[in-house]
């Protein structure tokens, strides 16, 4: 399966290139990056002492034969890439966070002409984690007070997390509630009470923290935590290179983890 690392020197596009040199059954199509970065013109392999024959670039008509492309840059470049693969009927496994409502939007369209896995955490981890809290939240949906709490490094441009956010609608969606009226995203001064059907979310920022996040259900004389941590970007590249496999012959459609894992 022929691949598109996009951001390659970046820190998912070096997990992500060493995911697919690990994997007989994938093939660096193409690295691309930042047309001011100091890599373009080098072999992708060469941080690995791998000679691949595959060079760095700029140019997006590299795109051009592959199987699929994968992405998690920022919402503009993603849409960039998009469009791209939309023209070239390459599919896409977007790992990117921070797209607005109308971005969203132009990927479901897209979506209508290729294969598209779009998820903002493709942890197989967080994934079981999601369906855990929904699972969860259905039966804790009363007299528990629902807190999102994530942490992440301190280059981290968007806030609350993509994860906390899909985390946050899978809590509402087992308790029953509309989460667009329910999510709070802040507290400061004299906020009064505490709704008890607000989902509350806490952010943290600092570090070189790869990413945790913590569902927290806190009732009367009980609390119930659900966390998961990681320890290294390798978990993402990973899923992101079984959503890659999972697109493989696939007709055009809006995919997420859950699809690849099964978990529906």
């Amino acid at each position: 399966m022929r691949v598109v690392v996009v951001g390659c020197t970046g820190r998912m596009g070096y997990a992500l290139l060493e995911g697919i040199f690990a994997d007989e059954n994938l093939t660096l199509h193409a690295a691309l990056d930042r047309v001011d970065s100091p890599s373009i013109g080098r072999d992708a392999g060469e941080q690995f002492g791998k000679i691949t024959g595959v060079k760095v670039t700029s140019d997006v008509q590299a795109i051009r034969g592959a199987d699929v492309l994968i992405d998690f840059t920022r919402p503009e470049a993603s849409l960039q890439y998009l469009s791209i693969c939309q023209a070239e009927k390459v599919s896409m496994v977007i790992g990117t966070t921070g797209f607005t409502a109308e971005q969203k939007s132009l990927i479901q369209q897209a979506s209508q002409e290729i294969g598209i896995v779009f998820a903002p955490n493709m942890s197989v981890g967080v994934t079981l984690l999601t369906n855990l809290v929904e699972a969860a939240a259905r039966v804790l949906n009363q007299g528990y007070d629902i807190e999102v709490i994530e942490a992440h490094h301190r280059h981290k441009v968007d806030a609350p997390s993509g994860t906390a956010l899909r985390l946050g609608e899978a809590a509402a969606a087992g308790a029953g509630r509309d989460f667009d009226k329910v999510a709070l995203y802040a507290r400061e001064g004299i906020t009064g009470e505490r709704a008890p059907e607000s989902i509350g979310f806490a952010t943290v920022r600092g570090g070189d923290v790869v990413g945790d996040h913590t569902v927290l259900f806190a009732g009367i004389g009980e609390r119930i935590e659900l966390t998961h941590k990681a320890s290294s970007r390798a978990t993402f590249a990973l899923g992101a290179l079984r959503a890659a496999k999972y697109l493989k012959d696939k007709p055009p459609g809006l995919f997420d983890m859950r699809d690849v894992l099964e978990l529906r």
